[in-house]
């Protein structure tokens, strides 16, 4: 009964952590594909080859579903995916769909119209790459209209949380937070684009102040997955045992990850 998550790095652990707590009794096939981390900063078509092969990686664990918990990969390349190349009893779903529906306030799985939504103006905080695909953009115009989406790549920052070089993530976030403000200076709401920002989603809020509401995925994606599976168990798949995968280094990885996760984490080669 085994769900799949992928994230290039370290990140999508803060979306793992969330949907563990909310369904307990599902074993997690977490894949990160550390040997070319960042994506960030890589084409689409790079983005899509790369994923799809790390798709299939965790298929063969048992899984029937997979979460990509990168954002890099949800923009770039899970529309082609999922056109072109998901089995048709398999399922990979990206990111995105529940913050959306979280910022426009429609219930997961309204397909009606858009519509004007009170959020009229939005900073998206993420990396080069899914600014460069206008992803969000997009997904964003299938459920409202009249939103001005002012969009920051935040080149640095998955590369030194991932370091755990904090003290520079939080310089870089600053920075980059004081660019976005210079060409839209009074957001009403923030959406931390990367699944790698919660670790320093506080660092976010204190520069774009208290009056900006952020929304983080982990926090979003949990129920949406557990309706999702309610919906559709058909897609839990056969696989019985939790893993952490990595194409890089298990050790410095295994490590990396217990202390971002303040927890004992052991990856094993991908």
């Amino acid at each position: 009964m085994a769900v799949g998550i992928f994230d290039s790095g370290l990140g999508g652990l803060t979306v793992l952590d969330k949907v563990e707590r909310a369904l307990p009794d599902v074993p997690f096939v977490y894949y990160a594909d550390h040997a070319h981390n960042p994506y960030g900063v890589r084409d689409a078509d790079d983005i899509y080859e790369l994923t799809t092969k790390a798709c299939a990686a965790i298929f063969e664990r048992g899984c029937d579903l997979v979460i990509l918990a990168c954002n890099t990969a949800s923009a770039a390349a899970l529309r082609r995916m999922q056109e072109n190349w998901v089995p048709r009893d398999k399922r990979v779903l990206g990111v995105f769909v529940p913050m959306i529906e979280a910022l426009t306030e429609r219930q997961w799985g309204d397909n009606s119209p858009p519509r004007e939504v009170a959020v009229k103006h939005v900073a998206l905080f993420a990396t080069p790459a899914t600014v460069r695909s206008r992803a969000f953009q997009r997904e964003l115009a299938f459920r409202a209209i009249g939103v001005d989406v002012e969009a920051q790549a935040c080149a640095g920052v998955v590369d030194a949380i991932e370091e755990g070089d904090m003290e520079l993530a939080e310089a870089l976030v600053r920075s980059h937070v004081e660019a976005l403000k210079r060409k839209m200076p009074d957001p009403q709401a923030a959406v931390l684009g990367c699944t790698h920002y919660p670790l320093v989603e506080q660092v976010f809020q204190d520069a774009l102040g208290s009056d900006v509401k952020v929304f983080s995925q982990p926090d979003l994606v949990a129920p949406a997955l557990s309706d999702y599976l309610s919906r559709r168990p058909e897609f839990i798949g056969s696989g019985k045992e939790a893993m952490f995968l990595t194409t890089g280094n298990p050790q410095r990885v295994s490590d990396q990850a217990t202390r971002f996760m303040r927890r004992k984490i052991t990856f094993t080669v991908a």
